[in-house]
This record gives structure tokens, sequence and C-alpha cells, in this order.
């Protein structure tokens, strides 16, 4: 029986060290990015909201702007749609929707019904830019600065403090580094 003590005992000690090691983590979560802090790649896609128009990345040069990648297919894309609208409301930030693998009908009348928080929409109807942004998942979203760097990279739905504290903050901010 005292054979498995020591074991058991150093099991224990290994579980709290990682627990106390987690739990003090500030990057706990976050996933980064190897593109943060590397110039965000150039594309040029059909824009949604004005066929047969298309919006090139490049034309974005010399501004902030978030790069928000959504699909009506995404359901925490829906929760984080309201938090969009506001903050296209209070026209701090301009934010390019990327709709990634979606339906162009059924993304035309998700914004018609729900509002549309977005400069452009650019579809990656292929998802080839999604890939070359390193998207996992929508939603996503890609804060980059007036050289077409990127600085920060959200991965999951915004929220309004999300939103203020990751984007706005970092965008507002001389060094881009928010605080």
């Amino acid at each position: 029986m005292t054979r498995y003590l020591l074991p058991l005992a150093a099991f224990a000690l290994l579980a709290i060290v990682l627990g106390v090691g987690i739990k003090q983590s500030k990057t706990k979560g976050v996933v980064v990015s190897p593109l943060i802090g590397r110039e965000a790649p150039d594309f040029t896609l059909p824009d949604l909201l004005a066929p047969p128009k298309k919006f090139d990345s490049r034309s974005m040069a010399g501004r902030w702007y978030a790069l928000n990648v959504w699909g009506t297919w995404c359901v925490e894309c829906r929760a984080e749609h309201e938090v969009l609208v506001a903050a296209r409301q209070a026209a701090r930030l301009p934010i390019i929707g990327l709709n990634w693998k979606d339906d162009e009908a059924e993304a035309r009348s998700w914004l018609a019904q729900l509002g549309n928080p977005y400069e452009a929409v650019p579809i990656d109807a292929e998802g080839r830019v999604a890939i070359d942004y390193g998207v996992y998942g929508a939603p996503e979203t890609f804060l980059i600065d007036p050289r077409g760097v990127i600085v920060h990279k959200q991965i999951g739905p915004l929220t309004p403090e999300i939103w203020e504290r990751d984007v706005v903050r970092r965008a507002t901010s001389p060094t881009g580094e928010g605080s």
C-alpha cells in the first residue's frame, strides 16, 4: 500500500504546481498568432455589398482597421454581431467583414436583418484568405495598423469590453499596444 503513496503524492504535487501556474498565467486561454507583428496578407476579393466590384485590402493602407472573419453558419458570429453594429455606430474604427465560406444570399439577408457593421464585405468563398491569416474558426478579428501590420488577433466573439480594451485602445494608443 505504501508503494502507491509516493507516486500518488508526486502526482498531487505536480497537479498543484500546474494548477497554480495556469491560474497565474497572464496568457491563459490565449492562442498567440505567428502573424502578430507581421504584414497582413494582401488580398482582392468580390465585395458582397457592391457587386461586381472587388475589395482590395491595400485600399486600407494608412488606416487602422479591424478585419472580422464571420459567416452566417457561425453561432458565435451572431452572438458578437450586436457588438460590431454598436462599434460601427460609434465610428471609432472601420471594420471589414471577411465573409468566410458562406452563401452570398444568406449573408446579404443576415446583414439586412441584423444590421451592417461593415465598411466592406469581401467574400472568401473558398477560404484561401482565411488560411493566409491563420484562421482557426469564426469569429476571429484582426487589428491591422496603418502600415498594414497585424497588431492583435481575437479568437472568438467580441464583447464590448474586448472591443474597447483589445481593439480600440490599441488603435488609439500612440504605440499600438494598448495597456
